[in-house]
C-alpha cells in the first residue's frame, strides 16, 4: 500500500523546504504515524506483534520523542529559524538528491518496494543535506532522527519483520538520541554560563 509511503515523504521532505525548527516535533510525529500505518499493512494480520510495534511506534516515536525535542527547542531561546537556509542553492540540491534516490530506487510509484526503498534514499539524503547545511544544534539533532526513521522505513523492504528484540534495540537506540541530543541542546545558557568564568580566569 502506497499511502503510508506517500504520507511518510510529505512529512519528511515539507518541512526541510518549508518548515521552521520548531515545528520539526510535529512533523517527526506525523512521519512516526505513517510508520505505524505502514507497519500495520507490512504485517499480514493483527498479530502481537505486529501490536507490539505499533504501540511502540505510537508511543515513542510519535509522542515521547517529539515531546523531548520540543522542550529541548525551547529551552534553548533561539529565533525560530528556517530547517534547510532557504535559498535557491540549497533547495536545488535538495531536490537533486531526492530525484536521484527515486532513481536508485526504480520506478518508485509502480512498486510498493521501490517506493519504500526511494523513500528510504530520500530521507538519508535529506539527513546529510540538513547536517551540512544548518549547524544548528537543533537542525542537527533532527537529521539525525531522520536517519532513525529511514532505519524504521528499511524494515518494510524486508521478507519478514525484524524480531521483538531488535524492534526493543532500535526503540533504545532512538531514545537515547534524542536523551542525549536533548541534553546538549537543551541548555546552551547554562552551559555557556559554565565556560565563560573558566575563560575569563585563564586570560591575562
Amino acid at each position: 500500500m502506497r499511502l503510508p509511503l506517500i504520507l511518510f515523504l510529505l512529512a519528511a521532505v515539507m518541512p526541510v523546504f518549508f518548515g521552521k525548527v520548531r515545528s520539526a516535533p510535529v512533523w517527526l510525529s506525523l512521519q512516526a504515524v505513517a510508520l505505524g500505518w505502514n507497519g500495520i499493512v507490512h504485517h499480514e494480520s493483527l498479530s502481537p506483534h505486529a501490536l507490539v510495534v505499533l504501540a511502540e511506534v505510537i508511543a515513542v516515536r510519535a509522542v515521547v520523542v517529539p515531546m523531548l525535542l520540543r522542550r529541548a527547542i525551547l529551552g534553548r531561546h533561539e529565533p525560530n529559524l528556517d530547517l534547510m537556509p532557504s535559498n535557491l542553492f540549497a533547495w536545488a540540491i535538495g531536490i537533486a538528491l531526492i530525484v536521484l534516490a527515486f532513481e536508485f530506487g526504480g520506478a518508485a510509484m509502480a512498486d510498493v518496494g521501490a517506493l519504500a526503498l526511494g523513500a528510504v534514499g530520500a530521507m538519508v539524503a535529506i539527513a546529510l543535506l540538513l547536517l551540512s547545511t544548518n549547524d544548528s544544534p537543533p537542525a542537527q539533532l533532527v537529521a539525525l532522527l531522520y536517519m532513525e526513521n529511514a532505519i524504521a522505513v528499511f524494515e518494510s523492504l524486508l521478507p519478514e519483520p525484524w524480531p521483538l528484540p531488535v524492534h526493543a534495540a532500535l526503540t533504545l537506540a532512538y531514545l537515547a538520541t534524542v536523551a542525549v541530543g536533548s541534553r546538549l541542546i537543551g541548555s546552551p545558557d547554562a552551559l555557556a554560563a559554565g565556560i565563560a568564568p573558566a575563560t575569563r580566569e585563564e586570560t591575562p
